[in-house]
């Protein structure tokens, strides 16, 4: 151990902290699963030293030592790395300071994600609409069916019509057709590149029919988004209740729900998803994999006879998640990119498909993102994904030039901060924990590429930070680690009377500028970007939960599993 003028500011520090304070400070940043035998194993300190690693019987394994402090951007510390790398068998370890003692604690196993994944996808069962969720699959989360009755549209009352099914959104019990295609997307394209991490054993109606339950949970989706499609090939945009129920269980809430107008993003993500999963659910229900496959090329059939975007706002008098985006040319690319792939997998000409999306290509529409405000990424995840390059060298390439560039420009982000993530401190947004995953998904596209390890270990140090090697030291996935987060804005969660939520929620994540009462009274202002994260159910902006953070999370886990 070395000993310096700043260890000994730092041990006088500790000499006069009591308590949680204590705790906090000695207490390791690390993934608090666990770590695959053969990975890094980065993890987080704040107090310098040369530690040392034992097993479950108390023998010295090895040691480790920090360096330099470095003065991380992010949550504004001077912090030190530590790797655990050495540590290359399966088993629990522990950490011990020379000064401190035993900080904490770490799992190295095989395949130690299986348990975090699998709940992550069965965490999307719990919030399925429209059915009762029974003891036997449910548990102690169990209660009756909700939101039984037909749906009236906005613009229109007399118009009436039936759309039970599909998940909440969110902590609310609003459904919405962007976020849902996003949810698919995540999803199935997971599914389609590492299939062997998904299984049929999750507990859910639909196990043991002889189909992986990823895709069973996924049809529960889609079936109703097939139910908001018009006629004419329009999708509309959301389904909610005028204004969001008050906290109570789902059944428990009556207020009328109503379909919202037609736009124009809707209808292009309808019809990329329908288009996607015709293709896929081929395999397992051919008749359902029709009706999607109909549904589509509807749907397609709006997109060319309304070239215009149909942008969408919140009429007035309502006030429910608006999804609302200033443009639709990234939503109408992977429509067209998802439509030339249908168009091939169905032994069609495609090139009315493939000029569509060269067009949209030319405007520089972004082709490097994974949330529901720019879809674009999803264009670039299918064309990346036909190593014939079908659709053409040209756009093939287009998007291979741009997702390497993205991977390379977040990889000198990783260079700048203690935790390296590829993250910014503008980066830390409502709904952080989707940008750090989906960064992930756009690594594990460029590994694939390229084969540059680099990209891979950047997917494990994000996920390192959601289960736990982050400043907050929350796990942000309910369940999971030695502190997950509890109290997540959610309404049946909030309202069913068990201590413990379901396990598998991923939280939004630390929010640089919370936006909600209980979080600004809670953080001091100008509180560093990755500290801003209250464990709290009022935080909405904070710690709400929605199935676009859990897939795009799934979707790393799979990589990571693969």
């Amino acid at each position: 151990m070395y000993f310096s003028e700043e260890c000994d500011k730092i041990y006088t520090i500790i000499f006069y902290m009591e308590g949680n304070a204590l705790e906090g400070f000695r207490k390791p940043m690390l993934n608090q699963v666990g770590y695959n035998v053969k990975q890094k194993k980065p993890a987080v300190v704040k107090m310098p030293g040369s530690y040392e690693i034992k097993d479950e019987q108390g023998r010295v394994v090895t040691g480790v030592g920090t360096r330099e402090a470095i003065h991380d951007p992010l949550c504004r510390e001077s912090l030190y790395k530590l790797d655990l790398s050495k540590v290359d068998k399966p088993g629990k370890y522990q950490l011990v300071h020379p000064f401190m003692g035993e900080c904490g604690s770490f799992t190295v196993g095989e395949d130690v994600y299986r348990e975090v994944h699998n709940a992550m996808i069965k965490a999307l069962y719990f919030q399925r609409c429209g059915c009762a969720l029974e003891e036997k699959y449910a548990g102690v989360y169990k209660h009756e069916a909700c939101h039984l009755d037909k749906v009236q549209v906005w613009s229109d009352r007399s118009i009436e019509f039936e759309a039970t099914g599909g998940w909440h959104d969110a902590g609310d019990y609003g459904r919405y057709i962007t976020p849902a295609a996003v949810t698919i997307g995540h999803l199935i394209y997971a599914f389609i590149k590492y299939p062997a991490a998904f299984t049929d054993e999750l507990n859910i109606p639909e196990s043991g029919n002889g189909i992986p339950d990823l895709i069973n949970e996924c049809r529960y989706e889609l079936e109703w988004m097939l139910k908001m499609q018009r006629e004419d090939g329009g999708v509309y945009h959301k389904l909610t209740s005028q204004n969001h129920a008050d906290f109570l269980m789902p059944e428990e809430d009556l207020l009328q729900f109503y379909a919202f107008d037609v736009s124009s993003m809707a209808v292009a993500d309808f019809c990329a998803t329908m288009a996607l999963c015709a293709r896929v659910y081929q395999k397992y229900d051919a008749d359902f994999a029709k009706k999607m496959e109909a549904a589509a090329r509807k749907s397609w059939n709006w997109l060319e006879t309304h070239p215009e975007p149909v942008l969408f706002r919140n009429p007035e008098n309502s006030d429910t998640g608006m999804y609302g985006d200033y443009s639709d040319m990234d939503e109408r690319l992977w429509a067209a990119v998802e439509m030339f792939y249908l168009a091939k997998d169905r032994k069609e000409d495609g090139t009315v498909y493939q000029n569509t999306a060269m067009e949209f290509l030319k405007k520089n529409v972004p082709i490097v993102d994974f949330g529901w405000t720019d879809v674009g990424g999803f264009a670039s995840l299918a064309v990346l994904s036909d190593a014939e390059k079908s659709i053409g060298e040209e756009i093939y390439n287009i998007c291979k030039t741009a997702v390497i560039a993205e991977a390379e420009r977040l990889l000198e982000l990783c260079r700048l901060n203690v935790f390296e993530m590829g993250m910014a401190p503008e980066d830390f947004c409502w709904g952080s924990s989707m940008v750090v995953t989906n960064r992930g998904i756009l690594w594990s596209l460029a590994y694939e590429l390229t084969g540059k390890e680099a990209y891979a270990e950047a997917v494990q140090c994000h996920v390192d930070y959601l289960l736990g090697k982050n400043i907050t030291q929350y796990s942000f996935v309910t369940g999971f680690g030695t502190k997950p987060y509890k109290n997540p804005h959610s309404r049946p969660l909030q309202m069913d009377d068990i201590e413990e939520p379901v396990p598998g929620l991923v939280s939004g994540g630390p929010n640089g500028h919370p936006g909600d009462p209980a979080a600004r009274k809670l953080l001091t202002p100008g509180t560093a970007p990755m500290k801003c994260f209250v464990d709290v159910w009022e935080s909405y902006s904070t710690n709400e939960i929605t199935i676009y953070w859990n897939s795009s999370a799934i979707y790393n886990t799979a990589f990571l599993r693969r």
